[in-house]
């Protein structure tokens, strides 16, 4: 599969968070670094941002089966 650079617009739609949440957890190392694009535009690699959406996944399940499924 090829790489694709997703924009901030297409980022949010798939991810759900808002940009100030984006930049904030990319701040914090828990959201995949953008990439430069030129002076003043930025994109991040598609398949890092599935892998994230996936991680996010697996971590709900997880804690979904600890819980007993009750929430």
């Amino acid at each position: 599969m090829q790489t694709a650079l997703l924009r901030l617009l297409e980022v949010r739609a798939r991810t759900g968070l808002s940009r100030s949440e984006i930049y904030r957890r990319e701040g914090l190392g828990e959201f995949p670094k953008r990439v430069s694009l030129g002076a003043r535009s930025v994109g991040w690699p598609s398949d890092e941002i599935q892998e994230w959406i996936e991680t996010r996944i697996r971590e709900s399940r997880k804690t979904a089966k600890v819980d007993g499924g009750a929430r």
